[in-house]
């Protein structure tokens, strides 16, 4: 194996074994998944950071998800996300501030995702609006702002 190949079958292993969380990037993905490596039930990666008028591309890996706004969290004047049921989807995110998505089926297993774009100044008002999610989403959200 090359030193490139080893290099790339490390990188491999170790983010399998550490479960990416966050990523960054102009044009990044967020897959939907009913396993991963992080647990069930998750989207990959649980956040990301963009600037804004980048793109966010939500991939339907796995039937039975979809990504929508959670109340409360989304930037003023930002736009709703809306990704259907088994579908997938790319958005422009121009406005800065943080969006916190949902899967509509399985919130309440925790289910969340953070996109934050540019530099951040609404987490006050994430916090307030977590309040009034299931626990085990609430708690997800304030594990990644936490991470922030």
């Amino acid at each position: 194996m090359s030193k490139t190949g080893l290099g790339f079958a490390i990188l491999a292993a170790v983010t399998a074994a550490l479960g990416p969380i966050t990523a960054t990037a102009a044009g990044s993905q967020i897959q939907m998944l009913n396993k991963s490596s992080i647990g069930r039930f998750v989207y990959l990666p649980q956040m990301i950071r963009i600037a804004p008028g980048d793109t966010v591309e939500f991939i339907a890996t796995h039937r039975g998800h979809n990504a929508v706004s959670i109340d409360g969290m989304l930037p003023p004047n930002a736009e709703e996300i809306r990704v259907p049921l088994n579908r997938s989807a790319t958005l422009s995110l121009p406005e800065p501030g943080i969006y916190g998505v949902k899967c509509t089926p399985h919130v309440g297993l925790g289910m969340v995702a953070l996109i934050v774009v540019g530099t951040p100044t609404d987490t006050d008002a994430i916090k307030n609006a977590s309040s009034k999610l299931p626990s085990k989403a609430r708690e997800q959200i304030l594990a990644l702002l936490a991470e922030m």
